[in-house]
């Protein structure tokens, strides 16, 4: 049983032969996890808060995981969590990690269904999974560094640069000539697209909203819509329609995120492509999307998901469909990804996490550009550190 009190677990030797698994090259000698709060600038707010199913969003907790090896190595990983969730997560991972002790950090897939069984008493969705994201992630980013690759390379690229969009100006707390000026803001600085938010109580509201906005944009980049949830499929059929001389890039959200029937229909109905896939918390329940040919762009989030290891899995299905990538939020993880994924795809630009990490990506011409740097990329400011309020140890 997991003691919130316990910060260090002795190092314990190799385990022979879990499930008959392979000879290890290397073995995990330490594992640290940190639970850390990224305070925002300002409150955000989308429908959810206008529809008074959430309160404003002032901070992000984030699970860090970090991973040393016998030989040397070590990885980075993170996930996350809004509003709430953020010491569950925590606490989660707390309860596995002594499981990771003498394992062979090669052997991704193998760790991966080892710490679902561990904690399968609490299912393989929501707080499960993205407790063992963080930990998959550390574990992907240790294999790309000691191949001395980045993460896209070592999966094998498709592109260097992948087309990015901005989101974090278009929040429905922003006012019509705020959004204006983040619009400029990011086109000048390279961005190649453009998210507001839709999904108001009264639609008109934000029909008007939108012309103004397309109006500003003047066809310089394409424009994506999110409604997050918040429409009946009635509702989201005629929003659909209304929009569609507006050649919007896509409409994301526009239905519960788990009613994939409903983005179905409407995926037949509109001209408009359909997105949607980034509040599921497991590679299966974006099978649903897929088998149903519900979307156009396939929203999953390695965070949540589970990690890289479940993402791949979504990818895979969802390439054979020829469904469009888009990953949600958390850039310096999915522009690996999604370099590497086989259609086209678009990665989502926020700001937001800028102060965690050392690095920054490079835009230019509308595509964010694959850093050179093994692994993610990413090492951990000071700040990262200062905004720390919980961390445990295991192993040596």
């Amino acid at each position: 049983m997991f003691d919130p009190n316990r910060r260090t677990i002795p190092a314990q030797p190799p385990k022979a032969g879990f499930a008959a698994g392979p000879s290890k090259l290397d073995a995990i000698r330490s594992v640290t996890l940190s639970l850390a709060y990224l305070p925002l600038a300002r409150p955000i707010s989308d429908a959810k808060v206008l529809t008074g199913r959430q309160k404003p969003l002032t901070q992000v907790a984030f699970l860090f995981c970090e991973i040393v090896s016998e030989a040397g190595h070590s990885g980075l990983g993170f996930s996350y969590s809004k509003r709430a969730g953020g010491p569950a997560l925590y606490a989660h991972a707390c309860e596995l990690a002594d499981n990771l002790i003498g394992e062979d950090p090669n052997d991704t897939a193998r760790i991966w269904d080892k710490l679902c069984w561990a904690g399968a008493s609490v299912g393989r969705s929501g707080i499960a999974t993205q407790a063992i994201a963080a930990i998959d992630i550390c574990l992907w980013d240790l294999k790309a560094k000691r191949a001395g690759l980045p993460l896209a390379k070592l999966l094998g690229a498709h592109r260097d640069s992948v087309a990015c969009y901005n989101t974090s100006g278009g929040f429905l707390s922003s006012s019509v000539e705020e959004i204006r000026d983040a619009i400029d803001h990011s086109i000048a600085s390279g961005i190649g697209g453009i998210k507001i938010k839709v999904g108001q109580p009264d639609p008109m509201i934000d029909l008007r909203r939108l012309d103004a906005v397309t109006s500003h944009i003047d066809g310089r980049v394409p424009l994506m819509v999110d409604a997050n949830q918040q429409w009946d499929r009635t509702t989201a059929l005629r929003f659909g329609r209304m929009v569609e001389p507006l050649n919007l890039e896509w409409i994301e959200e526009p239905l519960d995120a788990y009613d994939a029937e409903g983005h179905a229909a409407l995926a037949r109905e509109l001209a408009t492509p359909i997105a949607t896939g980034e509040m599921l918390a497991s590679a299966d329940e974006h099978m649903a999307l897929i088998r149903a040919d519900a979307v156009d762009f396939i929203q999953p989030d390695a965070p949540r998901v589970g990690g890289i290891t479940p993402f791949l899995r979504i990818c895979t299905h969802a390439e054979a469909k020829r469904m469009r990538l888009a990953p949600h939020f958390a850039m310096e993880i999915h522009l690996h990804l999604a370099a590497a994924y086989a259609h086209e795809p678009w990665v989502e630009h926020f700001d937001w996490l800028a102060p965690l990490f050392n690095e920054q990506l490079d835009i230019k011409d509308g595509r964010m550009i694959v850093p050179a740097r093994p692994g993610l990329g990413c090492s951990l400011t000071g700040k990262a550190r200062d905004w720390t309020v919980e961390t445990c140890s295991f192993g040596v």
